[in-house]
C-alpha cells in the first residue's frame, strides 16, 4: 500500500510539472497539485491512525 501511495504522489507531481510547463494544460497542473495534495494528507491520516492504535 505505502508503494502504491507514493507512485500516486510522483504520478500527481509529474502532472502538475507537465501541466506547468505546457501553459495550455495549465489545468493539468491545478488538478495535479490538488491530487497530490489529497493523497499526501490521505497518507498522513493513515499513518497517524496506525501509530495511534500500536501505542495503545
Amino acid at each position: 500500500m505505502k508503494t502504491l501511495i507514493i507512485a500516486l504522489l510522483v504520478l500527481w507531481l509529474l502532472l502538475a510539472v507537465v501541466g506547468f510547463v505546457v501553459e495550455a494544460l495549465l489545468w493539468l497542473a491545478f488538478i495535479g497539485l490538488i491530487l497530490f495534495a489529497a493523497t499526501a494528507v490521505y497518507w498522513w491520516v493513515k499513518n497517524k491512525r496506525s501509530r495511534g492504535s500500536a501505542t495503545r
